[in-house]
């Protein structure tokens, strides 16, 4: 276009308002919702869990966390996220690799396959456990006949609670990998560095961040997850009761002082979650939002 075309264009347009601004009162008024909702649906029932939970007192508060009930709790919590955050860190390493670094048939249905726990109730998802391994489910026969228990036990938690969460890891690695492309590989196999080497000095180093945020987000529902462990636990207080388990029997107990105790216990593992979260995101901004470009 000529500029004699073009002028009228930038006459027309410097009366505009840029909708990228506003007037103080709209924007002030919706700062102002902004806040309102995030008192109102987050920051109040926070503080709710901490004020019921000392309302009793610190002594029986401490009560509560102390209970043999609640230890096991915590304990089987804890060992459940040691069992299944390692579980999907090595799925989703393996995975992003496989997706971003090769061409093979079925890519595009593994890629689509990692967000089943996306779309599947956690309800769902922990009843494929016992009509599998239940005591009338498929394998249920074969399992007791050699004295194995999935379901209602360790194993079963273990299984439901990886199911639901293994989509974390990858879902943050392979955005960032893809993007990185495959010519650091291809370098270091022209130098003669093996496969594993190549994975272990050049792809896991420009990776590490994202790894890493994606562990703290499958933790942080690895520990909190109550759909899927509530269908295969069998509510068994003191052996296949989680933390978020035993909240909920505590509470339909009526046992407020107690349920609210424990319950705080998670609010902490979610204050510091996030206190990583928002850590790495300041730290590694950079690196990190490659992740989130899709």
């Amino acid at each position: 276009m000529t500029d004699a075309a073009i002028a009228p264009l930038l006459l027309s347009t410097r009366g505009r308002t840029s909708v990228t601004t506003e007037q103080p009162v709209v924007r002030g008024a919706l700062i102002v919702l902004a806040v309102l909702f995030l008192v109102v649906f987050l920051f109040m029932p926070l503080a709710a869990v901490f004020v019921e939970a000392f309302r009793a007192g610190l002594a029986r508060y401490f009560t509560a966390i102390t209970d043999p009930d609640a230890l096991a709790a915590i304990r089987l919590t804890l060992l459940v996220a040691a069992i299944a955050v390692p579980a999907n860190v090595v799925f989703g390493l393996a995975a992003s690799w496989a997706i971003a670094k090769f061409e093979f048939k079925g890519k595009s249905m593994l890629n689509t396959l990692i967000d089943l726990p996306f779309s599947v109730s956690p309800v769902i998802s922990g009843l494929i456990y016992v009509l599998l391994f239940g005591a009338q489910g498929y394998f249920g026969p074969y399992l007791q006949s050699e004295g194995i228990q999935i379901v209602f036990a360790l194993p079963g938690i273990v299984l439901a609670t990886i199911f639901v969460t293994f989509p974390f890891v990858a879902r943050e690695l392979v955005p960032l990998m893809q993007e990185q492309g495959t010519q650091d590989e291809e370098a270091a196999l022209s130098l003669g560095a093996s496969g594993w080497k190549t994975f272990t000095k050049v792809t896991l180093p420009n990776i590490r961040w994202a790894l890493l945020y994606g562990v703290v987000l499958c933790n942080a529902r690895a520990m909190g997850e109550f759909g899927a462990v509530s269908v295969v636990s069998g509510h068994i207080r003191g052996k296949t009761n989680t933390m978020p388990l035993h909240v909920e029997i505590l509470y339909n107990e009526y046992n407020f002082a107690a349920a609210f105790a424990v319950a705080s216990l998670l609010a902490l593992l979610a204050f510091i979650t996030l206190a990583i979260k928002i850590g790495l995101e300041w730290r590694y901004a950079d690196q990190i939002a490659a992740t989130r470009r899709h």
